[in-house]
């Protein structure tokens, strides 16, 4: 969806949400803008978690001052009977928690309805990963270009987002201490360490660049198309998917699997769970915990296979 799309999308529902709720709404968006640094695609998840709340509202002819905890239960329970996954009824308690406590601020509500309610657990669903020799698959193909072969070489050796992946310059790779500060959500800095063969796959990329005489500095975006302009998402996933499928993975592959993969196999290794969630940039540790299941699920098959009392 492009920008045009969003604008128009956010403006119809605008339309269907009365006056009063809007105004707040729109209150709403300019403190998240001036608080709290969201990217856009959260930002305008918010908003569209609210607006649905205030369409609720409106079918109940009540509105958001109105609201308590029986109303939001009921929100939430008829989400859950749409088939809404756990995930996303999850980030709508969030939504509305945040929304609610801008109106206590703001001395819009007495009080928060959301205070003494319970976010709803989410499913635990195990990731995605590659096996090592998939993953040796895909760095293995032929014919692929040095650009190409160095951003699969980061996203798998570093645990990187796609968005971390693009946001990268040259010199936030440091060749001799083997490391590459990463630019995460809400803008925190974080320092991961890079493998040798992965800094060989970026400094070929970049001699290629050097030889083919495409300037950089070293503030130059380290993945740059042909104009010389730094490499969007979209165009990155694009070209990514054209390897995963190059490669013969007969899975549902994504740039976000092969930072999956990176968690899953260091973890197989022997990484300690504290060490993964550093390198991940994960703000909780409970965020880390899920590949503690795709581990144990690995030894569970090897003791399978090979205990002789096992079966």
């Amino acid at each position: 969806m492009d920008k045009n799309d969003q604008r128009r999308e956010t403006q119809n529902t605008k339309e269907i949400v009365k006056e009063k709720n809007s105004k707040i709404i729109v209150s709403f968006e300019k403190y998240l803008k001036a608080e709290k640094n969201f990217s856009n695609h959260t930002l305008r998840a918010y908003l569209k978690d609210i607006f649905d709340f205030a369409i609720f509202l409106q079918n109940k002819q009540k509105n958001f001052l109105e609201t308590d905890k029986h109303a939001i239960r009921e929100f939430l329970e008829n989400l859950n009977k749409k088939n809404i996954s756990k995930t996303a009824i999850v980030r709508k308690f969030s939504s509305l928690r945040s929304f609610y406590k801008f109106l206590m601020i703001n001395n819009k509500v007495e009080k928060n309805p959301l205070e003494t309610m319970s976010a709803p657990k989410k499913d635990k669903k195990v990731p995605l990963f590659l096996t090592e020799n998939e993953m040796q698959s895909l760095l293995d193909i032929k014919d692929i270009k040095l650009r190409d072969k160095a951003m699969i070489e980061l996203l798998y050796s570093c645990g990187l987002r796609i968005e971390e992946l693009m946001s990268l310059n040259v010199n936030s790779i440091d060749f001799i201490a083997n490391t590459i500060i990463v630019t995460g959500k809400g803008d925190k800095e974080r320092v991961v360490p890079v493998g040798n063969k992965c800094l060989c796959s970026v400094l070929e990329y970049l001699n290629e660049r050097r030889t083919n005489k495409l300037s950089y500095n070293m503030q130059s975006p380290l993945f740059v198309n042909t104009r010389l302009n730094r490499l969007d998402q979209r165009a990155a996933r694009r070209i990514l998917h054209k390897y995963f499928v190059k490669a013969g993975l007969n899975k549902k592959v994504s740039p976000h699997t092969l930072r999956h993969t990176f968690a899953t196999h260091i973890l197989d290794r022997g990484c300690d769970l504290r060490s993964v969630q550093e390198m991940l940039g994960h703000k909780n540790l409970s965020s880390t915990q899920i590949y503690t299941h795709v581990t144990i699920e690995s030894l569970k098959k090897i003791y399978q296979k090979t205990h002789p009392r096992a079966k």
